[in-house]
């Protein structure tokens, strides 16, 4: 999308309020809370701040179950109080990006209560219905159709039964969401990211045959003509963003997504590096990451989407996803390290980069003891149905531990005093135990923490033009420790050297390589970040560091810079 924000040298910071910060000392945190904290952000360099859902809604499913897409939940705050957090970011230079959820809506929604009262309500086709359901499958777990008793037909939920799926073959669902777009966006809200938007647009002729439905919903038949009409009718000459969720989508799609020529979305999140950790395709397994088809996966999406002038939007870690210095680092004595080489890896790819709260001070899964602890509705159905399979339950738990949608949740960690300086209200989900030593106020106070490595790699990706238009080639794809990539254009390259293990390991540049690094200087390089400060020390003032060779420590990263 045109406009004159430099979006794509951007970073957008995640919020998911409810977990953020409490102003008014409750359990939960509030929008007060998020206006307190905006000198922090702008402190870190961040450009963006995606909210996830601040309207009012039942908390089935933490806010993603809306009841009123016009207002906030007061458990948030007001609208006034929205204004106020607006115009305090844009003074501060940064632009609020609010969480657009219209593939389904709450079942308290008054446009499903009325579809609910009458067969012949003008909303009952605001909504999917069938007189028997079908074998799809809710991605919560069980059947997708639930009989509304009142009027004897069963109703269309991709998620929890809370969340009913809204028809958009009906044009009046689409004027409604062009409307919804529209206030917010009249509101100074300067981006939107659309909840698992590649699943609105539903195969007409619904399967009945053995298959779980998803070939007849994920990436509809109609899903890139919706998007184009609330492009044309909200988007079209502004410099407002966008970034969509694709659930189990393909690289093509998401090239026609975010083409600029095409008018859809100015940038899509795939999830498929995401479940390198999903062995068989199966997410509820305690499993190990396979980091060779984690390159694979990331290489084919920079080099798709760059050769193909698509967009990434590039994360780690959000509201759905266990914390990635758990998952894929060492959270427990290279905390430090995998979290500042994991941050190194990301940053460097072509892309926008997006930030969850915690990820900056390098938080970790909180290791709960007991599936009591847990909120998450996923997560307490996917462990009654390892225990229906036969696992003990120290087993589920396990599996649990490793994979739920808590992980992320647990309150930011502000400081070491009681509720880690979140609230003086015990929240509504426990702490992670570290908090006295994980947090950011004792962050700050180090210069070699995590949190100052984030703002390093915030702010070069202003800096050098190579992180935003540089082409992308992974140097030893089989290795299964290393992963070692260049960003190259015909004047500049960018050397990138992550060690994903807990051992050290030798790089050493493969043949062929020289030739993508600038000609004339192929045996130069200035080291421009790395994540062990002696690294830092030994070559951060000289202009030429060896590179041929480099002997990479546990979790060691750097970025070596060719001009």
């Amino acid at each position: 999308m045109s406009g004159t924000h430099q979006w794509k040298n951007s970073v957008v910071y995640q919020i998911y309020p409810r977990s953020f910060y409490s102003k008014h000392n409750r359990a939960t945190g509030d929008l007060a809370g998020i206006i307190a904290k905006l000198d922090y952000l702008q402190w870190l360099g961040v450009d963006y701040l995606w909210l996830c859902p601040v309207y009012p809604s039942p908390q089935c499913d933490n806010g993603y179950d809306v009841s009123n897409y016009c207002d906030i939940d007061p458990a948030f705050g007001t609208l006034d109080e929205f204004r106020e957090l607006v115009a305090q970011a844009g003074r501060r230079g940064i632009r609020i990006m609010m969480d657009i959820v219209v593939n389904h809506t709450s079942t308290e929604h008054p446009w499903f209560q009325a579809a609910r009262a009458s067969r012949d309500n003008r909303y009952r086709d605001f909504y999917i219905w069938r007189d028997k359901p079908n074998r799809w499958q809710s991605k919560f777990g069980g059947s997708a159709w639930e009989l509304d008793e009142a009027s004897g037909q069963y109703y269309l939920h991709l998620f929890d039964k809370g969340q009913a799926d809204l028809n958009w073959e009906n044009p009046c669902v689409r004027k409604a969401v062009v409307e919804i777009v529209r206030f917010w966006r009249d509101l100074g809200v300067k981006g939107f990211r659309f909840d698992v938007i590649n699943l609105i647009s539903k195969c007409p002729l619904m399967s009945d045959d053995d298959s779980d439905g998803r070939a007849f919903y994920t990436d509809g038949p109609r899903v890139h003509e919706y998007l184009r009409q609330i492009y044309q009718e909200v988007f079209a000459g502004t410099d407002l963003i966008s970034v969509g969720e694709m659930s189990s989508t393909t690289l093509q799609h998401c090239l026609d997504y975010t083409h600029p020529e095409r008018q859809e979305l100015s940038m899509a999140f795939s999830f498929l590096h995401m479940k390198v950790d999903y062995p068989n395709g199966q997410k509820w397994v305690k499993a190990a990451p396979d980091f060779i088809e984690l390159k694979r996966v990331m290489g084919e999406w920079q080099n798709g989407m760059h050769a193909g002038n698509g967009w990434n939007a590039l994360f780690w870690c959000n509201h759905d996803q266990p914390r990635i210095v758990s998952r894929f680092g060492d959270d427990g004595r290279y905390r430090v390290e995998s979290a500042k080489m994991l941050a190194t890896a990301l940053h460097c790819l072509q892309g926008t980069p997006y930030v969850y709260q915690g990820e900056e001070i390098g938080m970790g899964n909180p290791h709960f003891e007991t599936i009591e602890q847990y909120r998450d509705i996923e997560t307490h159905n996917a462990y009654q149905r390892l225990l229906a399979e036969g696992l003990a339950p120290s087993q589920a738990l396990a599996v649990i531990s490793q994979k739920s949608r808590d992980n992320s949740r647990t309150p930011m960690q502000w400081d070491g005093s009681p509720h880690a300086g979140f609230s003086t209200h015990a929240p509504w989900i426990d702490l992670c135990r570290d908090y006295r030593e994980v947090n950011v106020a004792s962050a700050r106070r180090d210069p070699d923490s995590v949190l100052h490595h984030y703002r390093k790699l915030i702010a070069l990706r202003k800096t050098l033009p190579l992180l935003v238009n540089g082409a992308y080639q992974d140097l030893l794809p089989a290795h299964p420790q290393l992963w070692a990539y260049l960003r190259y254009d015909a004047e500049s390259a960018l050397l990138v050297l992550n060690n994903l293990s807990d051992e050290a390991s030798e790089f050493l540049l493969p043949d062929g390589a020289n030739e993508l690094l600038p000609q004339g200087r192929p045996h130069e390089a200035r080291l421009i970040i790395a994540n062990y400060l002696d690294r830092e020390h030994e070559h951060g003032r000289e202009k030429n560091a060896g590179f041929h060779r480099v002997l990479l420590r546990p979790y060691e990263s750097l970025a070596l810079h060719f001009t």
